[in-house]
């Protein structure tokens, strides 16, 4: 059963929550991170991605970088910019994007339960980013991005979710993107007792997004333990800073692929091998994919619908996925992308941006673009429950949680 625990978060000062929090610092360039912190000055991504306050010549690995994130958490918290609660509690975050709330328990998770597959994944991790996150964890001393989690719906932690939301949240604010941010604090006694009672009787959690941040979490853990032997399990390093959400609330958008080139053939001899595979007809206008086996193709400034035969559909939770069939029938066999992992052939575009982000690569640098339908988050569940990984870039959550507005400080 899944092992949650409650904690002492380091939060922005009242007032300061709008300007502290950040998006993920893996959605960012370089170039476009430095032009946000100096944006705002407050902007936690100045602590998420330390390089921006070095030289453009300070290699983004370099020591000292992660130095420098360190310097600069920790001056945040002496400058009181930054503030320690004074006891353990758990904390609900809600985000609201588009007329459209999910509420998540933010709470430490257990790195031995990442370990023994309580907490399950659905995705590979590489390995230069996961070393990159170990060092700012370790270094820092603090995990400072949470990762997403999620978990089949209970109803009491729905209706204790409902309850604590009656109360005055510790802060409200709309980022700039327009998406609604609220937290609320938990620290009654009985309510934390409550909560993890409700989690004892949760068999597995979910990633849903964070894989590397997890990972990453696990490896600074595991090095903590080795540099204390005599380690008991309940010192922080042995949690790592979550939030966890129903599956019902979650949202999974579209993950679009672009493709540099159609592998020396024509677009009339591309489409004919694709033809193998879908029924295609030409669209009037950007294709919105209805259902699972739908897509789009863009090709030659004309969009085309595209529909999977039925011979090349499968049942099984990783092979049955729509990424996964248009990896086996076009991508590999047909334009010879056999790992889009390390393909330079090939990129990937969240539905975030929409299908004019699509058109507009096809019109300057790509040949190509397909329009994918979501993968459902019953599909992410089927996928780790089995123990299978999916193909990469299979997923994309909106809304994105912010770092900074709750950070989990692993050993003093």
């Amino acid at each position: 059963m899944a092992k949650i625990r409650e904690f002492a978060a380091i939060r922005p000062k009242e007032g300061l929550e709008e300007r502290i929090a950040a998006l993920p610092y893996d959605v960012y360039s370089r170039r476009e991170a430095k032009a946000e912190t100096e944006r705002e000055p407050f902007s936690f991504l100045r602590i998420d991605r330390a390089e921006t306050q070095l030289s453009d010549e300070t290699p983004t690995d370099s020591p000292l970088v992660y130095e420098k994130a360190r310097k600069l958490l920790w001056d945040m918290v002496k400058n009181g910019e930054l503030v320690r609660d004074a006891s353990p509690c758990f904390y609900l975050y809600e985000l609201t994007m588009d007329g459209r709330a999910q509420t998540g328990l933010v709470a430490c998770a257990s790195i031995d339960d990442y370990e023994t597959g309580v907490i399950k994944k659905h995705e590979n991790t590489r390995a230069d980013k996961e070393e990159d996150r170990v060092r700012h964890v370790d270094v820092c001393s603090a995990q400072t991005g949470p990762i997403f989690l999620t978990y089949r719906k209970q109803e009491a932690m729905e209706c204790l979710t409902r309850r604590i939301k009656e109360q005055s949240p510790v802060f409200a604010f709309t980022a700039a993107d327009g998406v609604e941010h609220r937290g609320w604090k938990i620290s009654d006694p009985e309510e934390i007792r409550n909560i993890r009672r409700i989690f004892d009787g949760v068999e597995h959690v979910y990633i849903a997004d964070g894989h590397h941040r997890a990972a990453s979490a696990v490896r600074v853990g595991k090095l903590r333990r080795a540099a204390h032997p005599g380690y008991t399990g309940q010192e922080e390093f042995n949690w790592f800073l979550s939030v966890l959400f129903p599956d019902d609330e979650l949202r999974i958008l579209d993950y679009n692929r672009v493709v540099k080139d159609l592998g020396g053939l024509s677009p009339e001899a591309f489409l004919n091998k694709l033809r193998t595979y879908f029924s295609i007809e030409e669209s009037d206008r950007s294709v919105v994919c209805a259902h699972k086996g739908e897509m789009g193709l863009f090709l030659e400034d004309r969009w085309y619908r595209m529909e999977v035969k039925p011979e090349y559909t499968s049942r099984d939770p990783v092979e049955g996925l729509d990424v996964s069939i248009l990896q086996n029938t076009v991508l590999g066999p047909v334009l010879g992308i056999t790992d889009p992992r390390t393909d330079k052939r090939i990129d990937f575009v969240g539905g975030i941006r929409g299908r004019k982000e699509l058109e507009r690569r096809v019109r300057l640098d790509c040949a190509a673009a397909f329009a994918m339908y979501p993968t459902s988050i019953r599909e992410l569940l089927e996928v780790a429950d089995a123990g299978r990984l999916m193909p990469p870039k299979s997923t994309w959550f909106e809304p994105k949680l912010r770092s900074g507005l709750f950070i989990h400080e692993i050993e003093r």
